[in-house]
Parts: C-alpha cells; structure tokens; sequence
C-alpha cells in the first residue's frame, strides 16, 4: 500500500497534539532505563496495564538491578510475581539477566536481545525503542488497530506488510515518544470495542484451563517445601484426572521451573 508523504504528516502531526494532552503517566516512563524496560515488557507482555503497575513496583523494590535478579531464590521470585500469570516469564527474566551479567553488558541490537531467554521479535524492538530510542517501528494489537482504523492497512494483512506500513510511519528521532502516544491512542480512543476491529488471536478462556491449573500449581509448591503427585490433587481440589495432573508437570517441569525430587515428587527449582 503506497501512503502519501502529506497523509503521514498528517497522521503523525494528529497522534502527537492528541498525546501532549493526553498522555498516561506510566511508571516504566519515568525511568525508561534498559533494565527497567527489560522489566516492563516482559510484564506487559499479555496482561493489562491496571495489573502490571503495582506488580512493577513491587518488583523494582525487591529486584533493583540485573544482579538483584539474576541471583534471586526462584521461589521468592515466583512469589513476587504471583498475580501476573504466566509464571515461566519470571524464571525466562531471571535467566535474561543471568545473560546480560555474562556478556558485561545490555543488548543493543535486535540479534543481541533475541538471544536473551524469553525475548523474541516484538520484544526486542520494544526494549530498543523504549530504551534506547532506536529508530526501530513495533506493531502489537494496538498499533495494528490504529493502522487499519486510519485507512492505512487492511485487517486481512500480514505481518510483512504491516511491519512496512509502521515503519514508513515511524516519527524518526523520536521513536519512544511515538510508539507510547501509538499505545496511549489505541488503549484510550480506537480501541477494540469502538472500532470493530479485533486482534489476530485471543487470548485463551482462563477459568478452567490448564493455565489456571499451572498457576495453582506453582502457588502451591511456594508454599512448601515438595510435594507429591496424589498430595498435589488434594490441594488442588479440582475436577483433574492423575494424567492430565501428570502432563501439566511434565509441561512446568520442561520450562525449568520445577524439578522432580526422589522420582514422584516435585519443588520449585532452587
């Protein structure tokens, strides 16, 4: 899709006089230092914003630097992170740090940071961005919202041509402040609901799902020192079958974020 030059203008010009009035005070905004957004993407990472912020204080509080992190006790750290979900990025963040101490210093290109343990294409452009202010462009839900409602992309597009339409949109020089006025537009004024327009994917239904079982999973190993299976399904007090429990540890055991003590019992990894 060819855009005009004037058309970009334009829509550039219109995104940033909204966001000068309108722009969220965001925590990891304040200090957009690379571990801090480290730390915040991987947070934000499908979970909403309202349940991120008091985690990410909290975090920050505990876990100040990558040397904090790197060396935390992984039951503590999954402690702290309960409420997020999807446990395995804590222990996936607790690994990246391990990363960065070992190399000396913080990844500053994309190669560099997907090499990091959990950290992949939107990621690692996301941090560049917001970290360093790289003239990088990310698409996520919001952004490709915003392209399609302003009549710059279509919702059957790929990934291809929509990475090619935010980057001929990009407001070079000033690539942090874009991306957060992109995301403070499409979260406050085109969202999904009043335009119609719906993500690529949804998120799975959590109630009842092997998501919820894993997360009371790990609650309950935080909580003590091991456990075994038949004592796991009495805690967990759910409608379960032993195989189905059995796969689910298989699944947590392969993550790295419990190990099998004696053969038939499980505790979170040291």
């Amino acid at each position: 899709m060819e855009l005009e030059q004037d058309e970009v203008d334009a829509f550039q010009t219109k995104i940033m006089c909204w966001w000068k009035e309108n722009a969220r005070d965001l925590p990891w905004r304040r200090d957009p230092s690379p571990y801090n957004v480290l730390v915040s993407e991987v947070m934000l990472q499908q979970t909403q914003v309202s349940r991120v912020i008091p985690k990410y204080y909290e975090f920050l509080k505990i876990f100040p630097t990558v040397e904090s992190l790197a060396s935390a006790e992984t039951k503590h750290l999954l402690r702290i992170w309960s409420g997020l979900g999807y446990n395995r990025r804590a222990f996936w963040l607790k690994e990246a740090a391990k990363q960065i101490l070992e190399r000396g210093d913080f990844p500053q290109t994309e190669n560099e940071l997907r090499a990091l343990r959990g950290i992949g294409p939107y990621t690692s452009r996301s941090i560049l961005i917001f970290a360093f202010n790289q003239d990088l462009a990310a698409v996520d839900t919001n952004i490709r919202r915003i392209m399609i409602a302003a009549g710059f992309a279509d919702e059957d597009m790929g990934e291809k041509e929509l990475q090619d339409i935010a980057d001929r949109l990009l407001l070079r020089g000033r690539s942090r402040d874009w991306h957060n006025a992109l995301m403070d537009y499409g979260s406050l004024v085109l969202t999904s609901s009043s335009t119609g327009i719906s993500p690529v994917t949804k998120q799975t239904c959590y109630e009842g799902s092997s998501r919820q079982v894993r997360g009371a999973v790990i609650r309950a190993l935080i909580d003590t020192s091991e456990l075994g299976l038949e004592e796991l399904m009495r805690v967990l007090d759910c409608e379960l079958e032993k195989r189905e429990l059995k796969s689910i540890m298989s699944q947590l055991t392969a993550d790295g974020l419990i190990e099998v003590v004696d053969e038939s019992r499980y505790r979170i990894v040291s």
